[in-house]
């Protein structure tokens, strides 16, 4: 499994909306849907966002393991 099908199971299991999340790394919608979609690369920064707000590992987000923490 990639990160991006993690970063958008992530927000959906926690019923945040790209909007959301996109303001929370600060950032537009219209990017984190490009994120969402692998059409752009998800940066370091956001990655490390992302791990604190949903309380799991970069590993997990990025697929090398299946355990969140």
């Amino acid at each position: 499994m990639d990160y991006v099908k993690r970063i958008r199971d992530l927000r959906e299991d926690h019923d945040k909306t790209q909007t959301e999340i996109a303001q929370l790394l600060g950032t537009s919608q219209t990017m984190y849907a490009r994120y969402e979609r692998g059409a752009n690369e998800l940066p370091i920064r956001h990655l490390l966002t992302l791990c604190v707000y949903y309380g799991v590992s970069a590993d997990y987000i990025l697929g090398l393991t299946n355990e969140e923490k």
